[in-house]
């Protein structure tokens, strides 16, 4: 099953699915073992900088066989891709999905974008996700004003025929400082609006009752990513801290234990949606 197919079954069911960064073998093999542990499908997603330490050809290949070993239904993605020849770079190294991230530039020049992503795709049969309103970065101010609105969202997917769409709503990436507040009313307002399946950036830290309650609202697609990073390496510095143990091979496997576990509840959580 393509996974814009996919998506569109889960909006019509009110479910999600979930899309967890990997940033090396340890990670994606926890990420996957969570999936298999849990019968569930995945979305493995890679963001330009994990592209760049490890190598697109390398990543993606690692990523098929990893797929093949643990018997999972999973999808590849490109994370926040910045740029057409990116975006072009992983179709043709067999990505099934990417997302073209114009979402800072002015609204005219990322429905042309987009549109053009979407006009390449097409011929992979891939699956696009853009991003429309502004979902703060690491150090970036969220502010309402940079909401996506239902007009605009509409507009947007008439005028782009995207996929899916990241839409902002209140999350923002990396960890909050405090509880973040997402207007579940506005998502809501979207998903009534346009057919597209809508995703939700920046899930590390969010509440599992909210992000329950925006998953009843629209969202088919949610992303997780710092914690991710974050389960590892603090498994990893707390081992390291009390032992001298220099053989990688004895030290890794518990932070990837780390991670499959905090999957696994992810992953139950998402996948218990009533």
């Amino acid at each position: 099953m393509k996974l814009q197919d996919k998506l569109l079954l889960l909006k019509a069911e009110n479910r999600a699915i979930l899309a967890a960064n990997f940033y090396n073998f340890e990670t994606l093999s926890g990420v996957l073992k969570a999936a298999a542990n849990t019968d569930s499908s995945i979305i493995l997603q890679l963001s330009e900088s994990s592209i760049k330490y490890m190598g697109l050809q390398l990543a993606s290949a690692m990523a098929r066989a990893a797929i093949n070993d643990y018997g999972v239904k999973a999808w590849l993605h490109l994370d926040h891709g910045s740029s057409i020849e990116m975006v072009q770079k992983c179709l043709d190294a067999g990505f099934d999905s990417v997302m073209i991230d114009a979402s800072e530039k002015p609204l005219e020049e990322n429905i042309k974008v987009t549109r053009k992503v979407v006009e390449i795709a097409e011929g992979y049969k891939a699956n696009v996700e853009a991003e429309l309103g502004f979902v703060a970065k690491l150090g970036q101010h969220q502010g309402g004003n940079d909401f996506t609105q239902p007009d605009d969202a509409a507009a947007f997917v008439e005028a782009t025929g995207v996929n899916a769409l990241a839409v902002a709503i209140g999350s923002a990436h990396g960890f909050y400082k405090q509880e973040p507040k997402l207007d579940i009313s506005l998502l809501s307002s979207i998903n009534k609006r346009i057919p597209t399946p809508l995703v939700l950036h920046g899930s590390s830290g969010i509440p599992d009752a909210m992000l329950l309650n925006a998953i009843r609202n629209g969202i088919c697609k949610v992303n997780l990513a710092t914690e991710i990073k974050n389960a590892f390496m603090a498994a990893l510095s707390e081992r390291l801290r009390k032992n001298s143990e220099i053989d990688l091979r004895i030290v890794f496997p518990d932070a990837t234990r780390h991670v499959v576990e905090l999957l696994e509840t992810k992953l139950n959580l998402i996948n218990n949606t009533t």
